[in-house]
């Protein structure tokens, strides 16, 4: 006698689902937003204020500017902002990158003296002025408050220095308080953005950890119904004719339906593994031959579908025939196979005594799971039309179309 195959339902664990990330690799969605948000803008920043700056600058260059100096300051000043607005829109805004801005803007606001006309430098307007500004800002939206804070005032220390040794305190003044305001202003902006986008992530990862683990539970809960759909159609059948006393002492028809129930159960787990296509009329006529003792007249065109389909409309069809068998043995059944338009149906039809669906007990398992809830399992339905004296019709149906 062949082996039982197994049948155990797999516990939740393992890969995570098709579609699904584990929660640990779940992309953070409104960080990852902010993120782009945070190095797209400070690199477009950058850019332009490199490029307009490098075209005021040299437009004034009355002494004491020296254009020995100034003229490679801005050169090396427009070189960073192009390398910058490229580094960081394609690798996003390290920390080297902010040292590296911090570092050449306080070294440009020390060299105010030599750089900038006396003319414009009062009114916060000159290139320097705006340079410090940008780069105090871009510090502050791409690093947290404990780094960019401090890089904002040693920016702010640096203008301060430069504007008092170029002779204008006022505009050291003033702009060291423009400076200061924008740091409190962007790092209190940016600090409340991290913080919301956090718990807006947070909540989103445990939102999707709930889903995945639903997910398991009721694919696992699944499993575990189709098992009992199979046991209920040959092992407890079996089982409760042997209850019943239907067999008295050794039996070879026993023995041999038995066997049959195992033969059944190692078919339906290879076709579970098994990709492709099958055919549904050879997998009902194989259902006919699981009731030898059962006549039907049987009309069964060629029918291919996908295998979870295919065995889904012959294990309902079993449970339907053998339902025949048990409450209306003598009955005339007939079983019609149908393919259509991308729509296959089934129908099993006897003139037995019939029964009102109504009435059956919310215990009774066969046409509940074995029926309806195994062509439930493949977005299938089944249609159950029967009442007392006038014989019962079921149909199957799939269809293929969305």
């Amino acid at each position: 006698m062949p082996a039982l195959p197994n049948l155990s339902v797999p516990p939740p664990v393992g890969p995570a689902l098709p579609g699904w990330s584990t929660p640990e690799t779940v992309e953070r969605p409104a960080a990852s937003a902010l993120a782009f948000i945070f190095t797209r803008l400070p690199a477009l920043l950058r850019l332009t204020c490199g490029l307009a700056s490098a075209v005021v600058s040299l437009a004034v260059r009355t002494p004491p500017v020296r254009t020995e100096l100034l003229v490679p300051a801005v050169a090396v000043l427009t070189a960073w902002s192009v390398w910058y607005a490229l580094r960081a829109w394609r690798h996003g805004i390290g920390a080297a990158l902010i040292a590296g801005d911090v570092a050449l803007t306080t070294a440009a606001c020390l060299a105010i003296p030599v750089l900038v006309a006396p003319e414009v430098l009062p009114g916060e307007a000159s290139w320097i002025a705006v340079l410090a500004s940008t780069t105090v800002i871009n510090a502050q939206a791409t690093a947290p408050a404990r780094l960019s804070i401090p890089a904002g005032l040693l920016v702010t220390v640096g203008y301060v220095i430069g504007a008092h040794a170029a002779g204008d305190s006022t505009e050291a003044s003033a702009h060291a308080a423009t400076l200061l305001g924008q740091i409190g202003c962007t790092a209190l902006l940016s600090t409340v953005m991290r913080r919301r986008i956090a718990r807006a992530d947070t909540a989103f990862l445990a939102n999707q950890r709930a889903n995945r683990e639903a997910l398991i539970a009721r694919t696992a809960r699944e499993a575990e119904r189709q098992q009992n759909r199979d046991l209920h159609d040959t092992v407890l059948a079996t089982l409760t004719m042997v209850g019943q006393g239907a067999v008295a002492g050794p039996s070879v028809a026993l023995r041999e339906r038995c066997a049959a129930d195992l033969r059944t159960l190692a078919a339906l787990a290879e076709a579970r593994s098994t990709p492709g296509t099958s055919r549904v009329d050879e997998r009902l006529r194989a259902v006919l031959k699981r009731l030898p003792g059962l006549p039907v007249n049987a009309d069964l065109p060629p029918c291919t579908v996908p295998p979870p389909v295919a065995e889904a409309i012959a294990e309902s069809t079993h449970a339907a025939l053998a339902n025949v068998a048990l409450h209306a043995p003598g009955a005339a059944t007939r079983l019609r196979l149908r393919q259509l338009a991308g729509t296959v149906s089934v129908e099993v039809i006897d003139d037995g005594p019939g029964f009102d669906p109504a009435t059956v007990p919310a215990h009774r398992y066969g046409l509940r799971e074995a029926v309806r809830g195994r062509m439930a399992t493949v977005d299938g339905r089944a249609d159950i039309d029967s009442a007392p004296g006038r014989g019962t019709r079921i149909r199957l149906e799939w269809s293929d179309v969305g």
